[in-house]
């Protein structure tokens, strides 16, 4: 640890092995101490029993204020430009072309230009609050201040490359304990049948079949727009999801489990039939008349948002991926099915997004177990039901158990 005390340069040091864990430890060990030594209130001798440090003579008055906080490195570090060189140069063999580019386009856009010339080891905790609240005031791409989750996410690039000079440096991360800033909870709209219905009677033709499949499959936008006739497959009735169209290339998919085949319903069957004589001979099976994918901004500023305009509707386009989750929902498909359906990899995030979607999910007053057990036990049909459920394979009816025969008679 390394601190000013009395005008002083102090050092002391432990015996923990160097782990992140530990280091957090003694940043709350140091962080006390330096308030400590602010109040007037700090203890060399207690804190550090035995240290040569607390029997030296102090340099300046022990009530005049403490110096600031000295950059805490045991050597040369290079600055924030040069190391982030090298360390984009290290990593980027681990990450899609798409990451990379909104990478670059935070790095340049925000970093360097903070941050740049700075040595690594000379970067505080203060300057970090203080680039943090200069991001806050910072237009966005709609023309409002930078929202929560876009701060977050630049914040969340500084840490890391912080975080892996100060390994390397032997220094603290001045990002280790900046929280993050909390982002609200976005509500799922899903559009109703009614209004999706309206959608594809008032949609251009040639956008028709692009809505219908968009609304029943649950595709996101890259997987829509990505989507080739090879992975289409007509005879068993499956979308196969295996690439993603981002950024202007095909890219691996969002995650592994978001590889998965999509089971067709008929309309959406009879929708790709009708686009397979539109584009079939091209390779995208949603394509511009250059055969390229769709511009996603393109579509939303020509297409969907007049189109909404029109009915009065006001959605984001990835609420026609939620519209399919809660339409399978309330038609009583099994969670484990729709969960496989959307690409996620358990039912979790099913249930934590589209909970009041679920039927039955938030009522409490046992309605569906009464259903269930007036369905097998009602007077006079309990026996006969058994029965029937327990056929033997050579066709003769079971007896049911003695229990419930008493019960029906």
């Amino acid at each position: 640890m390394d601190f000013r005390f009395q005008g002083r340069r102090c050092r002391e040091y432990t015996v923990l092995p160097d782990t992140p864990g530990n280091r957090k430890r003694l940043e709350k060990v140091l962080a006390k101490i330096e308030a400590d030594i602010a109040t007037g209130t700090f203890d060399y001798a207690a804190t550090f029993p035995g240290s040569r440090s607390a029997a030296q003579p102090a340099v300046v008055a022990a009530s005049e204020p403490a110096a600031p906080q000295v950059v805490r490195t045991s050597g040369f570090a290079p600055t924030f430009k040069d190391f982030t060189s090298t360390w984009k140069s290290e990593h980027q063999v681990e990450w899609r072309r798409s990451h990379i580019k909104v990478l670059d386009s935070t790095l340049d856009g925000h970093l360097l230009p903070e941050f740049g010339s700075r040595p690594v080891s000379s970067i505080t905790k203060a300057d970090v609050l203080t680039f943090r609240a200069k991001l806050a005031d910072k237009p966005g791409r709609t023309g409002a201040k930078l929202s929560n989750k876009r701060i977050n996410n630049i914040l969340g690039v500084l840490r890391q490359i912080m975080a892996e000079a100060a390994d390397r440096y032997d220094f603290i991360s001045p990002c280790a304990n900046v929280k993050a800033l909390k982002i609200r909870k976005s509500d799922v709209q899903p559009f109703t049948l009614d209004e999706v219905q309206r959608m594809l009677a008032e949609v251009r033709a040639d956008w028709r079949d692009y809505f219908l499949v968009r609304f029943f499959t649950g595709m996101r936008t890259g997987e829509a727009h990505g989507l080739k006739w090879k992975y289409v497959d007509f005879d068993r009735r499956l979308i196969l999801i295996r690439e993603t169209f981002v950024l202007g290339e095909d890219e691996y998919t969002k995650t592994d489990s978001s590889q998965r085949d999509i089971q067709m319903s008929q309309p959406v069957f009879e929708a790709l039939k009708r686009q397979q004589e539109a584009t079939g001979k091209r390779d995208y099976v949603f394509c511009n008349r250059a055969g390229q994918p769709i511009d996603n901004k393109n579509f939303s500023d020509r297409v969907y948002y007049p189109l909404l305009r029109h009915l009065g509707l006001e959605r984001r386009p990835y609420q026609m991926r939620h519209t399919a989750a809660t339409l399978w929902l309330a038609s009583g498909e099994a969670p484990e099915w729709i969960a496989r359906q959307l690409g996620h990899a358990n039912t979790q995030m099913l249930f934590q997004v589209y909970s009041r979607y679920v039927p039955n999910l938030t009522r409490r007053d046992g309605s569906a177990m009464d259903r269930l057990l007036a369905s097998r036990f009602a007077s006079g049909n309990s026996a006969s039901a058994s029965r029937t459920e327990s056929a033997n394979d050579d066709g003769a009816k079971a007896q049911p158990p003695p229990d419930l025969q008493r019960h029906a008679a």
